[in-house]
């Protein structure tokens, strides 16, 4: 069940909380985010091509925007960069134009992970920084920044993604151990039936951020595990890559045919972080991921 091809390093990195890959098809490169060092990273690996930009604010994730540009979950919202901000076409953002699409500001409260669904929605996730139960939320923010809470009282707000049909969506509150799975109602708009596919065992570690794959086995990065899982379709574990780094943090596919699996790396935390810690690392020929959907707004 163990994977035991090696895995390589993309971009050595010092990343405090590594964490949201994402491949960007138009732009063929890599999006990920230092969420404590507010830094926005890419990552063209046909050219080896990096950016690096700063954020005002703590930044949980970054995505691609259909018109050019990025959404971004930030400390106090959702926000919008126009075509050249934070790691667009110039490499410190240029000083692209930005605006808020939801500005929610919770004392005590941060974005986290994020993910664009098959419609062109993003659904957000927060949480509270001492990761008190019930503090962070899971919300559907349509193009034209109608926010709906979804989940309004989870601990924190990690791994979203659908299956290859759309017909389900898979959701993970790190604290439960659990990855959950929801059945998508009403062309996206909606969730019901949430329950557990696969529960991480304590000792274990725990789920993180999540990919899907085009067999719709899902892919879980576990923090403090130091590996990440492949569930089926039906929660079986079919697969485990072992890691370097104590505190993988979340997984994508990207590269030619997006064959390659990236995973973002943290160092904070940790008394004696291991070399590699903070690093952008991936696992070459790992499957086939699925095209992903840039932000409609």
């Amino acid at each position: 069940m163990t994977t035991r091809r090696a895995v390589e390093i993309a971009v050595r990195e010092y990343a405090e909380l590594g964490e949201g890959p994402t491949w960007d098809a138009a732009a063929q490169r890599l999006l990920w985010v230092d969420i404590l060092g507010s830094r926005v990273h890419t990552y063209a690996p046909e050219s080896g091509r990096r950016t690096l930009t700063a954020t005002e604010q703590h930044v949980g994730a970054a995505k691609p925007r259909a018109g050019g540009g990025l959404v971004v979950n930030l400390r106090d919202g959702v926000g919008l960069y126009d075509e050249g901000g934070a790691g667009g076409a110039g490499d410190d953002g240029g000083g692209a134009a930005f605006r808020w699409l939801v500005h929610d500001p919770v004392p005590g409260r941060r974005g986290n992970d994020a993910a664009v669904a098959p419609d062109g929605a993003l659904w957000a996730g927060t949480m509270r920084y001492d990761e008190a139960a019930g503090g962070g939320t899971l919300t559907r923010i349509a193009p034209d920044g109608t926010a709906t809470t979804v989940f309004p009282a989870v601990a924190v707000s990690n791994g979203t993604g659908w299956s290859p049909d759309g017909t389900l969506m898979y959701y993970i509150d790190s604290p439960t151990r659990r990855i959950d799975v929801c059945r998508v109602t009403d062309g996206g708009e909606h969730v019901t039936d949430r329950r557990p596919l696969a529960t991480v065992e304590r000792g274990a570690g725990f789920p993180d951020g999540l990919t899907v794959d085009a067999d719709g086995c899902v892919w879980v990065a576990l923090w403090d595990g130091a590996a990440i899982r492949r569930y089926t379709p039906d929660g079986t574990l079919d697969r485990v890559v072992d890691l370097p780094v104590r505190r993988p943090t979340a997984c994508a596919f990207g590269g030619p045919g997006l064959r390659d699996l990236y995973i973002t790396t943290a160092r904070t935390g940790l008394a004696r972080p291991e070399p590699l810690a903070g690093s952008l690392l991936v696992l070459p020929d790992a499957g086939h991921g699925l095209e992903g959907t840039p932000f409609r707004g």
